[in-house]
């Protein structure tokens, strides 16, 4: 019969101790650096190319032709039919910056939370942009799609949505014109994917995902 020896047994326990404590660490840093809020993550589709974290991206929406197009490296990637503001709540105008990127976000309206799933207003991903409140996001309502319909918020549909989350970084810039000028018009005429415009980039800068955060939000959804 082999004989334990109490200070190797002891020495052995410590060091199984210590790679427990090395594991749980690791799986601790890993779920802290991949993030959610409150959904599961959904994967790109294989036609969607990862964002390219030193490419300078731009968001262009033009509220008149109810239309999103993203643009890097002052070449069009993908134009996307959205919903803009109502009349009586118009989408901002302006320059603005994608500050928080969220999967599965709950919706907060006069004290009570809409948990993610199919009855949310912000469907399944949500870019919050720079102009409290607002943001580019899912809806339950497909229909709204190609209409001045949102509370002011840009409204996507679900694949539409979930790609572009996946094409774009916090620190992009959102650019969102009431009038179409002429690069506007020369973004949106003639085929609308894979040309090249003049463009001034953006600095981009890379996400800090968050596995607390949810969207709070007034009603402009």
């Amino acid at each position: 019969m082999r004989r334990i020896d109490a200070n190797w047994q002891g020495q052995d326990s410590k060091q199984g101790y210590d790679a427990r404590c090395v594991l749980l660490v690791a799986l601790l840093v890993c779920a802290a650096t991949e993030g959610f809020a409150g959904g599961n993550e959904t994967a790109a589709s294989p036609a969607t190319v990862p964002a390219n974290e030193a490419a300078h991206r731009r968001i262009i929406v033009s509220i008149p032709d109810l239309k999103l197009a993203l643009l890097e490296d002052g070449r069009i990637l993908k134009v996307y039919p959205v919903a803009v503001g109502a009349a009586v709540s118009p989408s901002p105008t302006g320059e603005f910056k994608v500050i928080n990127r969220l999967v599965g976000p709950a919706y907060f309206h006069e004290g009570k939370v809409t948990k993610p799933g199919k009855n949310n207003p912000l469907g399944s991903r949500w870019m919050g942009l720079s102009k409290k409140s607002y943001g580019i996001h899912g809806t339950n309502v497909p229909a709204s799609i190609g209409k001045a319909a949102s509370h002011g918020c840009i409204r996507m549909g679900r694949h539409d949505v979930e790609e572009l989350f996946e094409l774009v970084r916090v620190g992009d810039t959102v650019e969102i014109f009431g009038t179409r000028n002429a690069e506007v018009e020369k973004i949106l005429s003639g085929p609308q994917q894979g040309r090249e415009v003049a463009v001034v980039a953006s600095n981009a800068t890379r996400p800090v995902p968050s596995a607390l955060v949810v969207a709070a939000m007034t009603n402009q959804f």
